[in-house]
């Protein structure tokens, strides 16, 4: 079986089937979405990064390959989005939800089982995708809730309230109990499993909620530029800063798949509780998704081809 085939059977169709459940729960019960992505933000998602930082190893060169990799990456992500606001004369508001729709990228419940896919459980290859998982999540939760939270209260109140996220601490903690080999007490790490397990399901479900409310529009053109730099762009992008910087082989090879996923479900749950187009933010997660299944492939066989 090819290897389109096995990531559109093992990958895609599960992410699909969760979807299709939030969305038939929404038109058969009218969730409220607003409860859904608070859910997501201060229950779900803390508890899936401590979990996630806990159990996995760094080391110094490792973590300062794939750091570099990503500010570098993120930074010439967030200068071609500008360029492109700046040309179109996007206001700052869908500036802002075309930016976040661009460099957030599905590193979790689509770049983990990718990695594990193509890597075969490799301890390395899941160790960068980890990393880049958290960076993405730190990104996210600091720069994303700040962009959507200053249009309306200002950069000084959206600084503080980053500080009440518990995102914040689940990072800090997973990091500090890593390195020092802290132990968890079972009665606290058995419930952040639970809560981790959950959390994949729940955003996904919270989309397909959030689908089932969209009004498609014809010629969205800033929905097209998103998923083609996310989906296109992007990875050659990504590829040009591996290359430039001679990263390691494999690191490098998983540095490249991992930049080739599609739009991140936490770009489109932020963008609910902002209410900053969550309609955009949506379809964005959903096409760059459903076009994934063809250029994630051909980022794993091109990634075969030069490392």
């Amino acid at each position: 079986m090819s290897e389109l085939l096995l990531i559109t059977r093992d990958i895609i169709l599960p992410v699909f089937v969760i979807l299709g459940i939030g969305f038939f729960l929404q038109k058969k019960l009218r969730l409220d979405l607003q409860t859904l992505a608070r859910i997501n933000i201060y229950f779900l998602v803390p508890g899936f990064i401590f979990v996630k930082l806990y159990n996995t190893s760094f080391t110094a060169a490792l973590f300062s390959n794939v750091f570099l990799f990503f500010v570098t990456y993120m930074a010439l992500l967030f200068i071609l989005t500008a360029i492109v606001s700046k040309i179109f004369n996007y206001g700052k508001r869908k500036k802002t939800a075309f930016t976040n729709s661009v460099i957030f990228y599905n590193s979790g419940n689509y770049g983990v089982p990718v990695n594990d896919l193509v890597f075969k459980g490799d301890p390395l290859a899941m160790s960068v995708q980890v990393i880049v998982l958290t960076f993405q999540n730190i990104f996210v939760f600091s720069y994303g809730i700040f962009s959507l939270d200053s249009i309306n209260s200002g950069k000084m109140k959206a600084i503080l309230s980053y500080f009440k996220m518990p995102v914040l601490y689940a990072m800090l903690f997973g990091v500090i109990f890593s390195v020092y080999n802290i132990p968890v007490p079972g009665y606290i790490y058995i419930p952040a499993n639970y809560i981790a397990d959950a959390m994949i399901a729940l955003a996904l479900m919270t989309l397909g909620a959030q689908v089932a409310q969209l009004k498609f529009t014809a010629g969205l053109s800033t929905l097209y530029f998103s998923v083609i730099i996310r989906l296109v762009i992007g990875p050659l992008i990504a590829l040009g800063i591996i290359l430039l910087f001679q990263i390691d082989s494999l690191i490098g090879q998983a540095l490249f798949i991992a930049s080739a996923m599609p739009t991140s479900v936490n770009s489109a749950v932020i963008a609910q509780e902002y209410d900053n187009y969550p309609d955009l933010a949506a379809q964005a997660v959903l096409f760059s998704t459903i076009f994934s299944s063809i250029t994630v492939s051909i980022v794993i066989f091109t990634s075969k081809v030069i490392f």
